[in-house]
Order: C-alpha cells, then structure tokens, then sequence
C-alpha cells in the first residue's frame, strides 16, 4: 500500500513544531523536523506573539520537511486560541499581535459584562468568562485606539498561518468559537452584540470546517520550501479541538469519557452532540466550543501545568536547576503537604515570579508553606488533581451523564504522579496518552480530507493503533478524594477576598 504524508504545524505556549505523519491505511507515524521556541516577547511595554518570526520557523521546518523523500499532500497549522492577528487593506499587519497574558486585558471582563450582561454574552456565545477571551481583547483594542478602525481583516492565529502560507482569509469554526464573539446556535458571528459594542463587524471572515482545502501553497512558499503545490487543509485548528480528535476511544467502547488536554493550560470536558447554554451552564462557568464532524465540547479551562512550569522558571533563576522529569519524581517521594492553592486564582495568570506568588497565596488563606521544593510541587499537582474532580462533577451534573473514565493526552499526560493523582481524587480510571494528541488530531483530519478515512471514529481507531497507553486505578486507601472540603473552603475563602 501507498504511504502518503501530511505535514502537523502545530505552536503551543512554548515551542512550535513541524511533524510529518506517514500514514499507511491503518498506523500513523510521525517524525519531528523542526521545533523552535515560541513564547511572547516584550514589545513597547507590552507581551506580544513574534508571529513573523514564527512563521519563518515555520518555513524552514516545511524546508526539513520536503527533503523527507515522502509523499506529502498537504500542510495544516493549530495553534492555542483566543489571539488574534489585523490586516490593514493592504493585507499589512497593523501591529505584532498581542499575547492573552498581556495586561491591556485587565479590568475588560467586568466592564463588558457590566455594559451588556452576562446573559445576554452566555446566550450569544456560550464561552466561559475569562479575561483572556478575544471578546474582551477587542474591547481593549477599541479603548486604547483607533487601530480597529483600520483593521480591515481580522485571524486568529493558526489561520493568519495558513493566510501566510496560502492566501485564505477565512477563520476555523473550532478556533472562531474560542473567542466568545461566536453564536453556536446560528454559528455565525455574533454581530448583534458585537456592535452593541462598537467592535466591527465587517472585518471577520467567513468560517470553514476542519477538513477543508484551503486551496495551494502561495508560489514564493512553495518555491521557497521546495514542497511544489501541495494543499494547505484546516485540521481543527484550535489545539485542543485537534487534541480530542485524537482522544483514543474504539467505537465499541460503551463507557461515557472525558478528557483533560493536559498542557500549559488544562481543558476538561466531554464531546457532546449540541452546546449546552443554561442557566446552570452559565452559573457554572462552562465553555462551549466546536469540534470536529459536528461535535461540542463541553468544557471548563483550568490554569494547567503552567504554574509547575512558571515555579520550575523561579527555582532556575535562584539556582536550584531540575528537569520537569526530576521535580516529579521529587513530588512523589515527597509526602502530601495538605496545603492546596487555587489553580485558577487570577495572580496565578502572569506574575513576576511564581513562587512567590503560590507562597503569597498560601499566606493569604493562612496555610502552613511548604517545608521545601518537592512539596511545593507536589501541593500544586495535587491542587490540580482537585480542581479537575471539580469539574468533572461539574459536566456530569449538566450533561446529566456519570464519566466511568478519563482520557488524559497532550504533553502533561507524561506526568505519570498527575495521572495517579486524577484517579485518586476524582475515583475513576485514568488512561494517558498519547503524548502528540494534538499534531495527530491535525495530521489526521489531513488524511480525512484527502479521503482516506472516513470518520471522526475511524481516526480515532488509527490513533489507538498507533500510539501507547498507561492505565491508572484509584490506589486504595488514598485520602486525596477526601481533601476535597478543604480545597473547596480555601477556593471559596480565597474567592471572598479578592
């Protein structure tokens, strides 16, 4: 049989990729040519994303990857959600693209929600509140400027990539639903309450499924890479939306799943087959976004392995240097402290030094510290573990489904004292992997595309064929479950006071 492959972009919070998957009718196989550091950049007393220089990484993987001798038949970019790049009407960028964790957002949640209602937001869009979200990125935009105004085109980021690498201006559904200026219900823009808030309508494109032909690489790309006229397709290009793609569930397996897409940010949820927009969603704080082939998923955000790798950076600068891998197995040596933070706490999103921001915390709802480095780890995987079975009771209650099992994949799924943690706080199995969830889901919504498989069920067998797993039971006699209590009075406690 033919081998054919596909090439993943896939940019995450700290490095970008360029994999190629071979995929042979029943395995994929993939193969890293180019990673190179992402992360924001400081720029006029701001944090932006350096999606110029990205994209010449980027180039230069797709170089790697044309020297591959394979059969390659196209190209598609994912990426995190939320930003966002403006054209000018000569398809110039009117500026560098600011970073979600940029403090231009501060304050912007509250005041568009007190200007039209979080009702009336929820109804429209169906997002969870979160000062990151592209809704209240464009309000800053709107309030420091006339920048707006001459933005002719607005992308978000993967799809400003496959702009640069083909010419489409179009924006992703997955991606577009992240941005809380998206209706699921008519799943077109939510223009109605876009211009109740003096955002421009006209500059947001039309939107395209995943799977679809964006159309030939631009000549000068493909002269440049060497790759001739390949296609550039849309997989899910939100990261976590190709990231449950590859959740890998056999289609005769009757047990109700969620997923952790568990990262620099963590999403919790479940595919549903319709957004769910409630009362009690919205009192819940849940997130509907757009899958693949017609799905939703039902979801929460959770600060993630972020505060580990924002601590991990502290330790570094005083001297105290440990791999990700060491600081594990540290944790797990490391007696459970009994002092929990809040994940989601917001001094938790960009602070200056997060070990001391965690200590803050801990002084704040009057816990004893930490006695050293490995119980400071080992408190904030076991805070996360807690706030995960939070929100997985949270999703059981709304979708009126028990979860018998919980699929972990994407970086943090390596995390082997993380994934015996979830079981032991949240009473169920817990299987991890895989690692590259995110590039498979990408690489085989290509080869959907290119008519090689079928359906979402069918990719997701292939991913089950191709790729390892570990099981994780509740160990017996774990008193994590029963530290909940407590973790909700510090998370409430903590709540009170800001």
């Amino acid at each position: 049989m033919n081998t054919n492959a596909y090439i993943g972009v896939d940019l995450g919070g700290e490095s970008g990729r360029v994999i190629v998957g071979s995929f042979d009718g029943q395995k994929i196989q993939l193969e890293e040519k180019h990673r190179f550091k992402t992360g924001g950049i400081d720029f006029e007393d701001s944090l932006r994303w350096n999606v110029t220089g990205f994209f010449e990484e980027i180039l230069h993987g797709l170089s790697v990857a044309a020297t591959s001798n394979k059969s390659i038949i196209s190209v598609g970019v994912d990426t995190w959600g939320v930003d966002y790049v403006l054209l000018d009407c000569h398809d110039e960028i009117l500026e560098l693209p600011f970073h979600y964790r940029d403090r231009r957002n501060a304050g912007m949640l509250d005041a568009v929600t007190g200007q039209i209602g979080k009702e009336k937001i929820f109804s429209q869009t169906g997002i969870q509140f979160m000062e990151i979200n592209t809704l209240y990125q464009l309000a800053a935009h709107r309030r420091a400027g006339d920048s707006l105004d001459r933005a002719k085109h607005f992308l978000t980021i993967p799809d400003y990539f496959h702009w640069s690498l083909c010419g489409s201006k179009s924006v992703e559904f997955t991606n577009a639903t992240t941005t809380q200026c998206f209706d699921p219900s008519t799943r077109t823009w939510a223009k109605p309450m876009l211009t109740e808030l003096g955002i421009p309508t006209d500059i947001f494109p039309e939107t395209v499924e995943p799977g679809t032909n964006l159309g030939p690489l631009r000549e000068f790309v493909s002269a440049k890479t060497g790759l001739g006229e390949i296609s550039v397709v849309a997989p899910a290009t939100h990261d976590t939306g190709s990231a449950v793609v590859a959740i890998p569930v056999n289609s005769s397996e009757q047990l109700n799943w969620a997923y952790i897409s568990s990262g620099t940010w963590s999403l919790v949820g479940i595919e549903t087959d319709h957004p769910v927009l409630s009362a009690e969603a919205l009192a819940a704080n849940v997130t509907n976004e757009g899958g693949a082939d017609g799905t939703w998923r039902l979801l929460k955000n959770v600060m993630g392995l972020w505060i580990v790798q924002q601590t991990r950076e502290a330790f570094l600068r005083r001297g105290f240097e440990k791999s990700y891998e060491e600081l594990a197995a540290m944790a797990k040596a490391s007696p459970s402290p009994g002092v929990y933070i809040d994940p989601d706490d917001p001094s938790f999103l960009n602070p200056a030094d997060m070990e001391h921001a965690v200590m803050e915390f801990f002084q704040r709802t009057q816990q004893a510290l930490p006695g050293d480095e490995a119980c400071l780890i080992r408190s904030i995987l076991e805070s996360l573990a807690l706030r995960y079975r939070q929100v997985l009771s949270e999703i059981e209650n709304l979708s009126g489904r028990a979860i018998d099992v919980v699929h972990v994949v994407g970086g943090g799924s390596q995390n082997n004292l993380l994934n015996q943690l979830i079981a032991d706080a949240s009473g169920k199995l817990v299987v991890a992997g895989p690692v590259e969830a995110t590039v498979l889901g990408n690489i085989l919504i290509q080869c959907k595309a290119a008519g090689e498989l079928g359906s979402l069920a069918e990719i997701r067998e292939v991913v089950g064929r191709s790729t390892a797993m570990s099981r994780f039971e509740p160990l017996q006699n774990n008193t994590l479950s029963d530290s909940l209590p407590q973790f909700e009075s510090i998370c409430k406690t903590q709540t009170c006071q800001s």
